[in-house]
């Protein structure tokens, strides 16, 4: 199967080829060509193509529509932007000022009439138009993160955050504008995965609007058939194959869990994002190089590109920080013996060239001189990897030990599964001046406040007196209050049942090796295999199970030609094969975690599952945090 990002790199791919098909024979040079995008087009582009490919695809020169560019005749320029209207006034000037040799424009979301008669004016009045080679609608309004992953915007993504959506005083004509944002990312998701999916929603709330508006958009393009998206998407979809599997498309609401968003965490993918602040597969970190003239420790700051180029990276992102150290550690060892065996080569190929016993070692290791130069750039390249690991490791290894963030996992994971041996009292940890910092301190509280029954209000009063004491801003608390005065979560009380954690022996690896990680207090936590919320949703409604929680979901068929009473749909009886879920008000790697190690377990079953997880922003607790501190200023 064909990945959704797959085809978003292909629809990539073909756009710089001037929107012709890319063929395999293709010999020779590619077309040269310039790239222009705007800062969303650059977001779309970067996860997904390096700086290398570009260049093999004929691109010489990428560069941002808002900046100051001088007149290249005689190339193609190729435009990547959204259709605003500041996106086309610039267009317009470049027309005007005759820059390019031909134009190829290409809009990540539809262009409407309109502005399209004012493009065509301005290509009229710059006296162009034979230059305009096409203007094409992209549909690719999203950016892909992983194989099953994407989000809707990063740059201007507080537009459609979670504070956006939840704010007080929010106008019905905003929150229209937040939805139709969604929705036309969303549409965009499912034309570039050319299927008309099935569509489920909680009610009373923005993933049902979701739902409802993106019904309808899907049916309206249904409809008019000449121009409809979807007619070749049963056969173009699996090869030639029709394909009767529809997915299924579950929009729900960030209210819906509020305590995973604010969990420490303890895989690998996870901690990047909530320590080192992953950002479109890219971590900056700081590394030490050496002392400065002063004599303080001389620091640099270095990305690294964490994607699925990357071996190792894809092997152990969902692994447990533990092991992903002793699996740096193991890849070193293995370096080093492989260096080894180079400089051995070397050293036997130096003997006194003249003696017969150099020449029978000569032909006797020529082949494995041949051999260990061949895997040489492997080995470089294994070297590269290994090093950038260990600085990503270090850095969150840092992190987790000046924060405690180890003893806060362990205590958080025991609080959502109800265990009923806390082995310190919450008082203990908001006390403690070495476990974490205020905000991991916020953290914790809450997810203790949301995760418990019953906390009257003197002992509520106790517990911020001691938040205040450890220097927290309350203002989160305030909204949280009020949110789970408003959220009826005594139906879904047990929602993290089977959570937890439990102690392995200590880094046996680690610390006989003498290993670059220096992990002495830290525990080495296993994490049992549990469904989060949207996980457990996502099971009920792709298996058809039956309960209290998804019974009342609504139920939207686009192919379905009348609309009827949504409890009145003829069900599918047959379980999804397929799923994507949607996190309206922002998602995170626990989530997209928790759902992988799902679709895992189910692998070994009769059929296959496969679910993508969308968000329309991904926020780490920090950032969450922030926003709910805003929602708690406006309850002053």
């Amino acid at each position: 199967m064909v990945t959704l990002r797959e085809k978003q790199i292909g629809a990539l791919k073909q756009m710089l080829n001037l929107n012709q098909p890319q063929t395999k024979t293709l010999a020779g040079e590619p077309v040269w060509k310039i790239l222009i995008y705007d800062r969303c087009g650059q977001d779309i582009i970067s996860p997904l193509v390096s700086i290398k490919e570009l260049r093999e695809l004929g691109v010489t020169l990428h560069v941002q529509l808002h900046s100051d560019r001088d007149p290249i005749p005689d190339v193609p320029a190729v435009y990547f932007c959204l259709p605003t209207e500041e996106n086309l006034g610039r267009i317009g000037q470049d027309l005007q000022n005759n820059l390019y040799d031909t134009y190829h424009l290409n809009f990540i979301s539809p262009i409407s009439r309109q502005r399209l008669e004012d493009l065509a004016a301005a290509a009229l009045q710059a006296n162009c138009v034979s230059q305009i080679q096409k203007v094409f609608d992209q549909y690719l309004n999203f950016i892909s993160l992983e194989d099953d992953m994407f989000i809707l915007k990063h740059q201007n993504s507080e537009a459609i955050s979670y504070y956006a959506i939840n704010r007080g005083e929010i106008k019905d004509t905003e929150m229209e504008t937040i939805m139709d944002t969604i929705v036309d990312s969303l549409f965009s998701v499912f034309a570039t995965l050319g299927t008309v999916p099935v569509i489920r929603s909680p009610r009373g709330n923005a993933a049902e609007m979701v739902a409802e508006k993106l019904d309808k958009k899907l049916r309206e393009n249904l409809r008019d058939t000449r121009n409809s998206l979807f007619l070749m998407d049963a056969a173009s979809q699996s090869g030639g194959h029709f394909n009767f599997q529809r997915p299924v498309l579950i929009v729900l609401d960030r209210n819906v869990d509020m305590a995973t968003p604010l969990h420490h965490t303890w895989t690998y993918q996870a901690l990047a994002h909530d320590v080192l602040d992953l950002t479109l597969n890219r971590v900056v970190v700081e590394e030490n190089v050496g002392r400065s003239p002063a004599g303080g420790a001389k620091m640099k700051t270095r990305a690294c590109d964490l994607d699925s180029r990357d071996r190792f990276w894809m092997a152990h992102k969902g692994s447990p920080f533990p092991t992903v150290a002793e699996a740096i550690q193991e890849e070193l060892e293995q370096y080093r013996s492989s260096e080894e065996e180079v400089k051995r080569l070397k050293a036997s190929m130096g003997i006194d060239n003249e003696s017969d016993a150099a020449f029978s070692m000569v032909t006797d290791n020529t082949a494995r001189l041949t051999s260990a130069v061949n895997s040489l750039p492997q080995l470089l390249d294994k070297k590269r990897l290994i090093d950038m690991h260990t600085t990503v490791a270090s850095a969150i290894l840092n992190y987790i030990k000046s924060r405690r963030l180890d003893t806060l996992f362990e205590f958080e994971e025991k609080v959502m599964s109800k265990a009923a041996n806390l082995d310190r009292s919450i008082m203990e940890l908001l006390t403690d001046s070495d476990a974490g910092n205020p905000e991991d301190k916020m953290r914790l509280f809450l997810i203790f406040y949301i995760c418990s029954h019953s906390v009257s209000k003197d002992e509520l009063d106790r517990y911020a007196t001691a938040l205040q004491n450890a220097g927290c801003d309350l203002q989160p608390l305030s909204y949280i209050k009020r949110w789970k005065a408003y959220a009826k979560m005594a139906a879904s009380s047990n929602q993290y049942v089977g959570g937890g954690t439990k102690t392995v022996g200590m880094f046996s690896k680690l610390v006989s090796q003498g290993s670059s990680f220096v992990m002495e207090g830290v525990k080495n936590l296993v994490i049992k295999r549990h469904n989060l919320p949207v996980t457990r949703i996502v099971d009920e409604i792709m298996e058809m199970k039956t309960s209290q929680e998804t019974e009342d979901y609504r139920y939207f068929d686009p192919k379905q030609l009348r609309v009827t009473d949504s409890s009145q749909i003829p069900r599918n009886r047959t379980p999804f094969q397929e799923a994507i879920v949607f996190m309206v008000g922002g998602g995170n790697y626990i989530e997209y975690q928790n759902l992988v190690d799902y679709t895992k377990g189910k692998a070994g079953g009769p059929t296959s599952k496969r679910v993508i997880y969308g968000a329309s922003t991904l926020n780490n607790a920090k950032q969450f945090l922030q926003q709910l501190s805003l929602l708690g200023q406006e309850l002053q």
